[in-house]
């Protein structure tokens, strides 16, 4: 999977486990200088090795796009909630490193993701985006087939104020046009 940026080729692929300090890097960022998280302190190297595995031991994707030999941001899909009638709908996470947001980084990844989620058998993408002022993600989502089902209204506390949840869904494959195959209700 290559995608072209303006000045170099930008490689997308299934993250491994030598890119997890980066991904951890780009993620701590976010956690401490912006609301696309919720949370309040960034998560050790250690934590989000467990996180990635607990993606990939459920066999859902988890991307990362590199440039010239570096991680410039990843992506993942995870259960949107753990009750079994949800098993067809996954969350998505997106997360860019500061230096290379606005460059088509975010658009190459969910692009990929959206077709790894295809290919896992979902059916149903959800983006829970942290704050309503947000307009990279939103836009981003919204570029990529996301429609905007919803706002939840000061939800999360961080740096002093109230923020707001943005949520946006798109279909995936045949979506919701078509019952799942027979023996595919596990997960």
């Amino acid at each position: 999977m290559h995608s072209e940026t303006p000045l170099r080729k930008l490689l997308v692929r299934p993250s491994r486990a030598a890119d997890v300090a980066a991904i951890a890097e780009i993620y701590g960022y976010h956690v401490l200088n912006g609301l696309a998280s919720f949370e309040l302190m960034a998560p050790s190297v250690d934590e989000i090795a467990k996180r990635r595995a607990d993606v990939i031991g459920r066999s859902f994707p988890y991307l990362v796009a590199e440039l010239d030999g570096k991680v410039v941001g990843y992506a993942y899909a995870s259960l949107y909630r753990t009750r079994p009638a949800y098993r067809f709908t996954l969350e998505d996470s997106v997360y860019i490193h500061k230096d290379h947001a606005g460059r088509g980084v975010g658009k190459a990844l969910l692009e990929a993701l959206i077709e790894a989620c295809a290919r896992a058998g979902c059916r149903q993408l959800v983006a829970v985006i942290g704050d309503s002022a947000n307009k990279g993600s939103i836009g981003l989502h919204a570029a990529c087939g996301f429609k905007r089902t919803g706002t939840l209204r000061a939800v999360g506390f961080k740096f002093g104020r109230w923020v707001d949840s943005v949520i946006m869904q798109r279909a995936v494959g045949e979506g919701g046009r078509t019952l799942p195959p027979e023996g595919s209700g596990g997960r």
